[in-house]
C-alpha cells in the first residue's frame, strides 16, 4: 500500500534517522520526502511511503518517539497535484505560454487529471542553466517548456543533461539560439506550446507527441 504523512517533530539532529531506520527495519520504502522547517522552529516532515501493511501501527509507533509531535495521513502529492509542467523564461513569453497550459490543464483536470503548472520568469544564460538543470531535481515533472528570446550555450547543454537523465517531454518557443535543436518539438504559437505540453502528458488526452517529434509548428 502507498501512503504519504506529515510529521512534525522537534528540530533536531537525529530526528530523521531514526524515523527512516525504523521504517527500513519494518520493510517500508520511502519513494519520496520533503522537509522543512515551520515558523514556530519545529520540523515538518513530509514522505512517501511504499510497502505499508498496517496504517495505524505504523502512526502509533511514529507517536512513540519523544520528539514527534504529531502524525498526520494524507493522499500523496501525485495524486493531489499530479503530474508538472515547468515553463521558464521571459515573463511575456511564460505568461503566454501559462495560459494555453492552465486553459488545457483545466479541461483535462475536471475528467479526472491532476496536472499542475509551475512558472519562472527570468533572464540570463546562468540564471536559465541553473533553472533547466534544477529542472531533474524536481518531483513530478512531466513536461518543460522553454519560452524565450534566444536560449542557446550552457541552457542547451542542461536540456541535454535533463533529456538523457530523466523521462521529461521538452518544449521550446521558436527562437534563435541551439536550445530548438534540443527539444523534442518547437512550437511558434506560445499558447499553443502550453496547450501541447498538457495534451503530451495527459493520461485523459489521445496524443501521442512520438509521432511529431523533433518538428517544428
Amino acid at each position: 500500500m502507498k501512503i504519504a504523512i506529515t510529521i512534525k517533530s522537534i528540530n533536531k539532529p537525529g530526528v530523521l534517522r531514526d524515523i527512516t531506520d525504523m521504517m527500513a527495519d519494518c520493510g517500508i520504502n520511502i519513494s519520496y520526502t520533503h522537509l522543512f522547517i515551520e515558523k514556530d522552529e519545529s520540523a515538518s516532515i513530509h514522505l512517501e511511503l511504499e510497502n505499508v501493511d498496517d496504517i495505524e501501527t505504523l502512526v502509533k509507533n511514529l507517536k512513540s518517539f519523544p520528539v514527534i509531535n504529531d502524525v498526520e495521513v494524507h493522499p500523496s502529492l501525485d495524486e493531489i497535484y499530479g503530474k508538472r509542467i515547468i515553463i521558464i523564461g521571459g515573463g511575456a513569453q511564460v505568461a503566454m505560454v501559462a495560459q494555453g497550459a492552465i486553459t488545457e490543464a483545466d479541461r483535462h483536470n475536471i475528467r479526472g487529471e491532476r496536472i499542475s503548472i509551475d512558472t519562472i520568469p527570468l533572464v540570463g544564460e546562468k540564471e536559465l542553466a541553473e533553472a533547466v538543470a534544477a529542472v531533474g531535481r524536481i518531483p513530478r515533472v512531466g513536461a518543460l517548456v522553454l519560452a524565450g528570446s534566444l536560449m542557446g550555450g550552457k541552457i542547451s547543454e542542461e536540456v541535454d543533461k535533463v533529456k538523457k537523465e530523466h523521462d521529461m517531454i521538452v518544449i521550446s518557443l521558436s527562437m534563435p539560439g541551439s536550445v530548438t535543436e534540443k527539444a523534442d518539438l518547437v512550437i511558434t504559437d506560445p499558447v499553443q506550446a502550453g496547450v501541447i505540453a498538457v495534451m503530451a502528458i495527459a493520461d485523459t488526452a489521445i496524443f501521442d507527441i512520438k509521432k511529431i517529434k523533433r518538428k517544428r509548428f
